[in-house]
């Protein structure tokens, strides 16, 4: 593995300092080992030819040969642009090839009467079909090609690369003779063990058959092993630092439930705790007097009972003269958490206190006073809490709410704190799934709130169009009338060029002609307004004065009104599942039915419609979050993105379940025998482990 990670690029025959220059700054390839692991990210089956008279809009990619009978370049606008149009014909028929990019690039390279292999997707124009920038090569050149059976791989490159001889073509030419050459000196990185165990074939293999597959069947294995390989090792890891982290970081010991609890579940407590809370608060107790430090995820769906158990949490550690905060993401959402928590410990000799970035200096100094002389047991607030001037006398517990909206950093600076490392316990009303939790939080004991403290939701959910605008209206009026109360949310605050969007500010006349004074009375809040007007009318909507709220999604988490049971999402189009289902757990937070109302446009696209139509099947925050994940991607571990990709090259979060469950489960085998990696046969995981946390500053910083 040293030759091959230590033999620059510049120094395979090909290539040299100008295309080296490029493959370091285009593709982050800077050795040969680099180049090794850029793969293809798609095949193409040569083998097979479609004539074209077959050529069908619908069937996805094709190719055809044919000569060139016409080329002819059209200009358009004042800067030259325009389109080139090439006539391919096979002696049936004919198909129009199409560049409206790389349109000299294009005319350099075909020649009237010379017979094309071309490769792209059909689409209709006009009367005809077309294929626009197709990829194409002279039919001498495509019997020359170096691939085996009729598979090609597609590599991807760019404008200046493909400059320089270095499109797909190219890259699978050096590819080629690298793997010729040198595909012997790539060590193996699993024990035999483990690949009899999971079944995958050799890593040389698996390099060779994801860049030049005899047949489908071999790149599938190929990419069933690479697939494992980033899998286990990233898992491999998590486990080990999280092993290390037990063994090292000695937690506080609670050694009591003590009174405050007691007392409080006792006489305090005003309802019943469901089976599923009671569990999380057994499993929480149980790290806290382990005597090492708790790390632990509450996933609990939206209105499930988190902030009781998260309280009953902090009566644990004040119990054990111990303080205990609660960081939240927004104002809103630190404010509804006090309130309830100080709400339910009112009569009890407990102290807690909010603070905000709009909490007054004389309060705040007030706070950190009694923080430090610890007179103070609860905090609760946003941010504001990291700041360097908040300091605890004896910080035993930190709960973070909401944690993926909070950066890495934000996270680190609260658990640091206390004089020792605090327990810690993140929670999130974002369902996430198995496969995903296997991944980004195998780090993390993982507890579950199922149920729901009132029983199953009673919400309906309903879809309308902007056709249908005056159903919405009517159902809004019926539900005024008996008393209720309801949110209409919007994704902006002003009309967007870019987006044809009903924003806040226009539309909360539209709202308001429907809904005149004196007979309604509505309220309004975003973003934009400050943390006091954004209170004030918050307040205004929680006491029943107001009977609509016109909101952005700021109220998206945080806002608990019980009498409100219309929840009308405008656009609802352009929300992601996540936000959707966050939305609607607004409402059916009372005894009453509830009606989450999904307006959209006449007309949506198909990701649009998938959404909208998982959201009306179902009330399963997990089942919702499957189809997230599918539609979205998993987002960034480290919490700075909320969609996308995990930095995996094959793995896709989403689709792989069945290699990512068996890694999970080979791993903890694997560390129950040899936590240490220390046995002779699991040497060669220590030193590939090694290898990559070197390499990866994302891997080496997990756990």
């Amino acid at each position: 593995m040293d030759f091959l990670r230590n033999s620059k690029i510049e120094y395979l025959k090909g290539v040299g300092p100008a295309r080296a220059e490029l493959f370091n700054n285009e593709l982050n390839i800077f050795t040969f080992y680099d180049l090794l692991m850029y793969f293809p990210y798609r095949y193409i089956d040569r083998s097979r030819m479609t004539p074209l008279f077959n050529v069908d809009i619908d069937g996805g990619y094709v190719q055809c040969m044919g000569k060139i009978l016409n080329i002819e370049e059209f200009k358009t606008g004042k800067r030259g642009s325009g389109r080139l149009v090439a006539e391919l014909n096979d002696g049936k028929s004919s198909i129009e090839l199409v560049w409206f990019q790389g349109i000299k690039w294009a005319a350099s390279k075909l020649i009237r009467g010379e017979t094309y292999v071309v490769f792209g997707r059909p689409s209709r124009f006009g009367a005809g079909i077309s294929i626009s920038h197709p990829e194409f090569e002279t039919y001498e050149e495509f019997i020359r090609k170096p691939y085996s059976d009729g598979l090609q791989p597609l590599y991807n490159s760019g404008e200046n690369l493909r400059s320089k001889g270095l499109d797909s073509r190219g890259i699978a030419k050096l590819s080629k003779a690298l793997i010729v050459q040198h595909i012997e000196k790539l060590p193996e990185t699993l024990p035999e063990w483990i690949r009899d165990e999971a079944k995958v074939c050799s890593l040389q293999q698996a390099v060779k058959n994801i860049h030049f597959p005899e047949h489908f069947k071999a790149q599938n294995q190929a990419e069933r092993r690479l697939k494992f390989e980033e899998i286990f090792f990233f898992q491999l890891n998590m486990q080990m630092s999280k092993l290390e982290r037990e063994k090292n970081i000695k937690g506080i010991h609670f050694q009591k439930v003590g009174c405050l609890f007691h007392d409080f579940y006792e006489d305090k407590l005003p309802f019943q705790l469901t089976r599923s809370q009671k569990k999380v608060i057994r499993e929480i107790w149980d790290d806290c007097k382990s005597g090492r430090q708790m790390n632990r995820l509450l996933q609990g769906d939206v209105g499930s009972g988190k902030t009781v158990v998260a309280l009953m949490a902090m009566l644990l550690a004040g119990g054990n003269g111990y303080q205990a905060c609660l960081m939240a993401p927004t104002e809103i959402l630190a404010q509804q958490h006090y309130k309830t928590i100080s709400g339910l410990l009112n009569d009890m000799d407990v102290n807690v206190e909010l603070l905000t970035g709009s909490t007054k200096t004389a309060k705040r100094k007030s706070i950190h006073e009694t923080l430090l002389n610890g007179s103070l047991q609860f905090l609760v607030g946003t941010h504001a809490l990291i700041e360097d001037v908040v300091e605890f006398q004896n910080l035993g517990l930190v709960i973070i709410d909401e944690q993926h909206r909070f950066g890495v950093a934000q996270r680190a600076k609260l658990r640091k704190k206390g004089n020792q490392i605090p327990h810690v316990l993140v929670m999130t009303a974002t369902p996430i799934p198995r496969t995903l939790a296997l991944t980004t939080h195998g780090d993390l004991d993982i507890s579950v709130i199922d149920e729901f403290p009132l029983g199953e939701k009673k919400i309906k959910t309903i879809h309308f169009t902007d056709n249908q605008r005056l159903k919405m209206y009517q159902l809004v009026r019926d539900q005024i009338a008996l008393g209720r109360q309801v949110y209409f949310v919007f994704p902006l605050i002003n009309e967007s060029n870019k987006l044809e969007l009903k924003a806040l500010m226009e539309q909360y006349d539209e709202i308001a002609h429907h809904f005149p004074k004196p007979g309604y009375s509505m309220g309004i809040v975003h973003g934009a307004m400050s943390s006091q007007e954004k209170e004030y009318e918050m307040e205004k909507f929680q006491k029943g004065i107001s009977q609509i709220l016109v909101s952005t999604t700021v109220i998206e988490v945080g806002v608990d009104v019980s009498n409100a049971t219309v929840m009308v999402i405008e656009n609802s189009e352009h929300f992601g599942l996540s936000q959707l289902h966050q939305l609607r757990g607004r409402i059916g937070r009372g005894v009453h039915e509830s009606f989450c109302v999904l307006m959209s446009k006449n007309e949506i696209g198909n990701t649009a419609r998938r959404r909208i139509e998982t959201i009306l099947s179902t009330l399963d925050g997990f089942k919702i979050s499957e189809v997230d994940l599918e539609l979205r991607g998993p987002g960034d571990p480290e919490g700075t993105q909320q969609s996308g990709q995990l930095p995996f090259k094959l793995l896709n979060i989403a689709m792989d379940g069945k290699v990512i469950a068996f890694s999970s489960s080979l791993v903890k085998k694997l560390l129950e025998e040899d936590p240490k990696l220390a046995h002779e046969k699991n040497r060669i995981l220590e030193v590939t482990l090694r290898q990559l946390k070197q390499e990866k500053s994302f891997w080496a910083s997990v756990g």
